[in-house]
Parts: C-alpha cells; structure tokens; sequence
C-alpha cells in the first residue's frame, strides 16, 4: 500500500467516524444536544457558501480586466506582418 492508499483509507475511516457521530447526536442524543448539531450544521453550511461567494467577489474585484479586443486585433496584425517579412527574407 502506498502513501496516497493510507491517506485515502484515513479519510475514509474518519468519514465514517464522523457519519456515525452525526448520526447518533441527530437521533440517539438528547434534544439539546441534537438541536446544537442541527444549528452547527447550518451555521457551517451558510458560511461556507458566503465564503465561497466572498472568495469569488475578491477574486472579480482582484483581477485586472483583459486587455480591448482592439489592442488585440493590432497584435495579431503586426505579428502577421512579421511573418510575412519573414517569409520574403
């Protein structure tokens, strides 16, 4: 077995773990307890979506914008010139 097999198989034992965990607070706890789960899960999942949503808007307002199609069409026209020159040669 190698290196990545071992980690993979640790994930997946720790996937269960978790799964069975989930579970038994969800239906075999205290209502307390369950109620505490369900607002941990929801809490993980609304901040996971608005921080997805964060990373993409930092992303747009991060990124410089790409250059017109005009400057462009003035590269590939003087690279075209350049070729032919080439080729004349």
């Amino acid at each position: 077995m190698n290196k990545d097999q071992a980690i993979g198989g640790v994930i997946l034992v720790v996937f269960i773990v978790i799964c069975v965990l989930y579970v038994y607070a969800m239906f075999l706890s205290s209502p307390e307890i369950a109620m505490l789960v369900l607002k941990l899960t929801g809490t993980v999942a609304v901040l996971g979506v608005f921080g997805i949503l964060g990373w993409i808007g930092y992303t747009l307002a991060t990124t410089p914008p790409p250059p017109p199609i005009e400057e462009l069409e003035k590269e590939i026209e003087k690279e075209l010139e350049e070729i032919k020159e080439e080729e004349k040669s």
